[in-house]
């Protein structure tokens, strides 16, 4: 045990080797155990702290230990003080690479409960999520980055300065990029539509499907998907209509010149009863609007009281059908485009002698 290996007592090895095994073998134990322990606690309680922990602690990787257990194992040897400081630079790396994993990982649970809880409790949360976790993810590791470099000597200082000039040129090579991903954020924080929102956007629309960090996704009524640039959505103007809580209907129709005065009085009446016969609807109002070219012309407003498409054609569908029921009972005939033509006899010149 006394001879000499590489400057140090052969019993001085077998210590570092031990120490460094031990403390492998303890952090795989205690790691074992705390899972598996927080795990049976997690079960019986209804809180998420101790799952995100457990969570956390499955991302910890026994080989990124074995550097910090080998340099402190390498106390007992007498090496080189290069090779020291080389060691101890490998286990401060190894444990930042560790800490980002753990951080992230609590990172995507969190953000995963959230993406659970969204949908139930504020569904307009679920359309930034998904932007918060690539932020978040890259905020932790450019951290750590930078204390990796700054303890592997690099001045950060000047790096960060460097990165900055550097950025400017990035941003102007690639504003329309950059652009798009400031109007994902916009999207995310001002809310002008969330994922299931029924939308129009110029001649587009559809019910929006995934809002990315460059693009927004559109299925259309027709079945097919559109893609939009967010930096264009943001310059056009959106109509939601999954924000209404009842739809505004308007709509006229026309009955003959020949239908008496005292029948065209009654038409208002007629449509009224028609309408608020329908649960789902509401009249505002019924008029005679105008004597027409070829009609008497009325005019009607109602409210449809859910908001969906589908819903308004089958009331409006309703209301059409009553409408030629009714009028065809008290012999009212509908309007359509006529022109009369009067044409007088022929002129008759006399002509007498000459």
């Amino acid at each position: 045990m006394d001879e000499i290996l590489l400057g140090n007592p052969l019993i001085d090895w077998l210590y570092a080797a031990g120490v460094a095994a031990g403390l492998v073998i303890i952090a795989a134990l205690v790691r074992w155990l705390i899972v598996h322990r927080l795990t049976a606690v997690a079960g019986r309680t209804a809180g998420v702290l101790d799952d995100s922990v457990v969570d956390a602690l499955r991302s910890t990787r026994l080989w990124l230990l074995i550097v910090p257990a080998i340099y402190v194992g390498s106390k007992y040897l007498d090496l080189p003080e290069r090779m020291v400081t080389l060691m101890a630079v490998a286990a401060t790396l190894a444990l930042l690479v560790q800490a980002g994993l753990w951080l992230s990982r609590l990172l995507e649970f969190w953000i995963g409960k959230s993406q659970q809880r969204a949908p139930a409790l504020d569904a307009p949360a679920t359309t930034g999520l998904s932007v918060l976790r690539f932020i978040g993810r890259t905020i932790v590791w450019a951290t750590v980055l930078l204390l990796a470099l700054d303890n592997v000597g690099v001045n950060v200082t000047a790096l960060i300065a460097g990165l900055g000039v550097g950025g400017i040129a990035v941003a102007l090579a690639a504003q329309n990029i950059l652009g798009d991903l400031f109007a994902s954020l916009s999207i995310v924080i001002d809310k002008p539509f969330v994922i299931g929102d029924s939308i129009v956007v110029d001649d587009a629309q559809g019910t929006v499907e995934h809002v990315g960090l460059k693009t927004t996704r559109i299925r259309s009524l027709s079945g097919e998907q559109i893609v939009i640039a967010n930096g264009d959505l943001l310059k056009s103007r959106i109509r939601n209509y999954q924000q209404m809580r009842e739809r505004r209907v308007l709509f006229g129709f026309g009955v003959l010149y020949e239908t008496p005065p005292d029948k065209v009085a009654r038409i208002p009446g007629i449509v009224g009863e028609i309408i608020g016969a329908l649960a789902a609807a509401r009249l505002e109002r019924a008029h005679f609007k105008e004597l027409g070219e070829s009609a008497y012309n009325f005019e009607v407003v109602y409210w449809v009281l859910d908001p969906g498409y589908k819903k308004y054609m089958d009331v409006q569908q309703a209301i059409n059908l009553q409408l030629v029921h009714a009028f065809a009972k008290e012999g009212i005939g509908f309007a359509f485009p006529t022109r009369t033509v009067h044409v007088e006899g022929p002129i008759v010149i006399a002509t007498g002698p000459r």
